[in-house]
């Protein structure tokens, strides 16, 4: 199939930010591109060939957008996969597979599936109903603390939280969950894998991440990390091995503890672009961005070599801001060395909600993190 300046759509189900940041390629290549989102603000909508306005859980909506494009992906796993499964049925290529996404999307099965595959992971006890808890509480099955997590539709850190008496599951979603032992770990890392349809697979460098405390989202990602030789080569065979095992085609983030024994446990997967990847932007050989286009158009994968360190800053809106954002001291931060700040085109800021990020490249890894920091201190996301 000519895939470039001819005739073929490209169909993004979502239009948040990794969309936008998804149809900065495809707009190099002048590959047509349909986005489907239920915002009229969504990011993509400024940068598509064509923008659709649905849900992305809704049946016929993810059904009658499918059917009008050439190859349909995600940029996000939260879509109705009734839909996308008579799609496939029906001969349309779906990246990632139908099969993939019923797997990642639910935690519950995603946790058994590690188990099932001999993939090494926290221990944890799946609830049908978050009422199940107490009663394992109470009977010895499950101490505290523990992680709590929605089984389904967690995102950005939400849907997560730590518990550490019964009273932490008030207010919390009634439904499936699961109750996962809480690792002491001394770091947190990621492994972006790429596969393309006809199965050449290449792994990005291990990144390490730092998270907020409170919102449970990541703050900094430095890559390459900072961690011993053999951990990195086991991270990346233990990503590859979930890869193997899942069958996805595109990228596939692999978020995983590294134990103070230096064992690796897998925490979660994405099957998309991830934050985790923002930096190879531009402290890549190939972005991870282009990397997703040449995996799901089944075209050779490109490197996935640093040319240089890089980290990347979260912005998100500042605690006891809600409104029309302002970037405070943006100008400031791009006098900095190799800073290149990334906004994503959200009108409205509100605590912790993903503006943008900043990333920072340097041939040094600690004078890179140490300037991460004053970009960090020195811009601030608030509402006017």
């Amino acid at each position: 199939m000519e895939y470039f300046s001819s005739d073929f759509i490209l169909g993004i189900l979502g239009g948040g930010q990794l969309g936008k940041m998804l149809l900065y390629e495809t707009r190099k290549w002048d590959i047509g591109t349909k986005v489907m989102d239920a915002s009229d603000e969504a990011p993509c909508k400024i940068a598509c060939n064509e923008f659709v306005k649905g849900s992305l859980l809704d049946f016929k909506a993810v059904y009658d957008f499918g059917k009008n494009v050439d190859v349909l992906t995600i940029e996000i796993e939260n879509v109705n996969l009734d839909a996308l499964e008579k799609l496939e049925e029906e001969g349309k290529k779906v990246y990632p597979p139908t099969k993939a996404l019923r797997i990642i999307q639910n935690k519950a099965k995603q946790k058994l599936f590690y188990v099932d595959n001999g993939i090494p992971t926290a221990e944890f006890h799946r609830f049908a109903y978050k009422s199940e808890i107490a009663d394992s509480i109470n009977n010895g099955g499950l101490e505290f603390p523990f992680i709590w997590k929605a089984a389904q539709f967690g995102y950005d850190g939400q849907g997560v939280k730590v518990v550490r008496k019964l009273e932490d599951l008030e207010g919390l979603p009634s439904g499936e969950c699961i109750a996962e032992e809480m690792v002491n770990f001394k770091n947190e890392l990621a492994v972006i894998v790429a596969r393309n349809v006809s199965g050449e697979v290449k792994t990005y460098p291990v990144v390490e991440m730092e998270f907020h405390p409170e919102a449970n989202q990541v703050e900094y990602v430095i890559c390459p990390a900072r961690i011993d030789d053999k951990v990195a080569l086991k991270a990346r065979e233990i990503a590859l091995k979930v890869s193997e095992k899942i069958q996805h085609v595109g990228l596939l983030a692999v978020e995983m503890f590294q134990t103070h024994d230096d064992k690796i446990l897998v925490n979660e997967v994405a099957p998309r672009p991830h934050n985790s990847g923002h930096y190879s932007i531009e402290a890549s050989y190939t972005n991870q961005f282009e990397q997703h286009l040449r995996a799901i158009l089944d075209l050779p994968l490109g490197n996935t070599d640093n040319k240089v360190a890089g980290i990347m800053v979260n912005l998100v809106g500042a605690e006891g801001h809600t409104g029309k954002v302002v970037y405070e001291n943006i100008g400031e931060i791009m006098r900095m060395e190799g800073v290149t700040p990334h906004i994503y085109g959200k009108k409205q800021t509100r605590p912790f909600r993903k503006m943008g990020h900043v990333t920072i490249v340097n041939k040094n890894i600690a004078e890179a993190r140490t300037i991460a920091q004053q970009v960090k201190e020195k811009i601030k996301v608030i509402s006017n």
